[in-house]
């Protein structure tokens, strides 16, 4: 077992403490022993368990001897004593456990009382993880239950209780719900199952198993950064996956039993109707994230094996941004600015699925706002409310669409109108008469780059001439996985290897590029966060005589590049060489791009 001594002569070894601070400490913690005697920990995530010299120095809250700008925390600690200790340190990914192996392998009272965590079966030999590598009891103990070697790696206390805490708890509320089914249940949604030989009831979405589980999987897609989360029926399971930084992770396999309970509790909190498991759904739960209010976007959709449901995570920090920190250049910024500055017309924002249109919009209309301004949208549906704009919810089945009812707005006395998306011809048309008569029109467009928007707007049946007395600027965009600041390291490639890629980036010679080695604040991808690329197209004179009914986007996109736009893969490449992205994520996301 290590000593109080222990651990500050390891971290001031380190230089991670000096001996200044390491005396205040243990005076600070001689002052709180003498008045609260035998104290348990004061952090709740550490439940029962007595806090260690560990909990007082990183509740105690001081910064790094060697960086001051940085806290001395626990992750820290633990990460210098494996050092000295000679035992690899792991910081646990929640996506990368095993609910089965972790749950199976020991009974939630054994792992609680030593602290031991199951990660993975290796080689014939099982990997723990502990605050305690010398806790030779609890190993032994957990050596002769699962019959193989068992090698220990340390990890933070904290992590270790809390994963414990929470992967008990949901596999007990799955298994208790599981076993109220007492045999095989109908599955209306597997279009497999075409005779059953026997009929039972749905388990209840009200059973306190399912509440526990469902409010189980919000709160660890929040604690993961999910901006999705998806429940998927299979044959056999139901898979739960969670979309971070853009990338899919399978984080549950749970049992087909209850997956039309879950489905039906988060109809429930969506208001949407449990009884259709035909059609379609959209519905939308609020709730709380560390005090600010979380919108979460509810899709459904009936699959061959039942019911799919989707979550968008909409949190307002995300949606609501200052312009600067979406990730424009600062040329980009003051082109883009010198779009919505614009007194009327059109300025559309372009790109697939996923890409951040919604941000850039909601940051652009919060950016406007003001009580001067009467900004109203028409969005389908509603993704993030926002006092500051009057938001309409499109309704197709009472008439509301997105072409008709910009015919009510334009009574509205309306300065800035933003249009979800345009679609159609109705939309398109009724959006560039709402830009002829005066007023500022937002909207979006799925296309594949800014200069194929003026093509899409032909083909939607829109005439040449009303473009050309309308469009304001069109910008496509992309999201790009960040490097994560903390494990950033630079490296060195020759310029002509990248030029082979198809990178160009106009140096030559050896360059300087950065890339994540992986760390705990990344969970090892060398990612954490994304951030937008752009190429920002202004309709000018030269663009807008090329606006005919056989226009040629290639030409469109050539004469927009003299004239100073940039393009996504230029922008790309130039935010990888300020050390933002990796060549890797450029050519990933621009690829098929020039």
């Amino acid at each position: 077992m290590y000593t109080d001594k222990d651990v500050f002569k390891s971290l001031i070894k380190h230089g991670l403490m000096t001996k200044e601070q390491a005396r205040d400490i243990l005076l600070s913690k001689g002052q709180s022993d003498e008045k609260t005697p035998r104290k348990k920990s004061s952090n709740p995530g550490l439940g029962d368990h007595p806090a260690t010299i560990i909990d007082f120095i990183s509740a105690y809250g001081i910064n790094r001897a060697d960086k001051v700008t940085e806290r001395l925390d626990e992750d820290l600690i633990f990460q210098t004593l494996a050092k000295d200790w000679g035992v690899p340190y792991i910081k646990i990914d929640p996506l990368k456990l095993d609910l089965a192996l972790v749950t199976n392998t020991v009974h939630k009272t054994f792992a609680m009382k030593n602290l031991l965590l199951p990660l993975e079966r290796k080689e014939g030999s099982l990997l723990v993880a502990t605050p305690d590598p010398f806790n030779r009891e609890g190993l032994d103990d957990l050596k002769r239950v699962v019959q193989m070697d068992v090698k220990p790696v340390v990890s933070s206390k904290s992590d270790i209780i809390k994963y414990i805490n929470e992967f008990f708890g949901f596999q007990k509320s799955i298994a208790a719900a599981e076993n109220q089914f007492s045999g095989p249940s109908v599955d209306l949604g597997n279009l497999e199952q075409y005779v059953k030989l026997k009929s039972m009831d749905d388990l209840p979405s009200t059973d306190h198993h399912i509440i526990n589980a469902v409010n189980h999987l919000f709160s660890y897609a929040f604690d993961q950064r999910a901006s999705d989360i998806h429940i998927e029926p299979l044959r056999e399971v139901t898979h739960v996956r969670m979309r971070i930084d853009g990338m899919l992770h399978v984080v549950y396999t749970l049992p087909k039993k209850v997956h039309n309970a879950i489905i039906s509790r988060i109809k429930a909190l969506s208001r949407l109707d449990m009884a259709e498991k035909r059609r379609p759904q959209d519905g939308r739960i609020k709730t709380d994230k560390d005090g600010v209010e979380v919108e979460i976007r509810v899709s459904t959709v009936p699959m061959a094996f039942g019911e799919k449901v989707v979550m968008r995570v909409l949190h307002p920090d995300t949606m609501f941004q200052d312009l600067p920190a979406l990730g424009f250049s600062e040329e980009a910024l003051a082109r883009y600015e010198d779009f919505i500055k614009m007194p009327h017309g059109i300025i559309l924002v372009c790109g697939p699925t996923g890409s951040g249109k919604s941000t850039t919009l909601y940051s652009t209309l919060r950016a406007l706002s003001s009580t001067a301004i009467n900004i109203t949208t028409v969005e389908d549906p509603i993704e993030m409310v926002h006092e500051g704009f009057n938001q309409i919810a499109v309704q197709p089945s009472v008439g509301i669409t997105f072409g008709n009812i910009l015919r009510n707005i334009l009574r509205q006395d309306p300065d800035v109108i933003m249009i979800g998306e345009t679609r159609d011809y109705d939309t398109a048309e009724n959006a560039a008469q709402a830009a002829m008569t005066g007023h500022l029109v937002f909207s979006t467009l799925h296309t594949n780059d800014a200069a194929s928007a003026i093509s899409r707007l032909l083909d939607l049946g829109i005439p040449s001439y009303i473009i050309q007395a309308t469009l304001v600027g069109v910008m496509g965009q992309r999201l790009v996985r960040k490097i994560c600041d903390y494990c950033k390291e630079p490296f060195d490639i020759e310029s002509e290897t990248l030029k082979g890629l198809g990178l160009e980036t106009g140096l030559k010679g050896i360059l300087e590029l950065h890339k994540g080695k992986g760390c705990v604040k990344c969970r090892g991808t060398g990612y954490r966060g994304r951030l937008a690329i752009f190429e920002i197209l202004k309709y000018s004179e030269a663009i807008r005589q090329l606006t005919t009914p056989a226009a040629d986007v290639a030409l469109i996109k050539k004469i927009s590049i003299e004239e100073g736009m940039v393009t996504l893969r230029k922008d790309a490449v130039q935010k990888m060489l300020k050390g933002m992205t990796t060549y890797e994520e450029v050519l990933r996301v621009t690829w098929g791009a020039d």
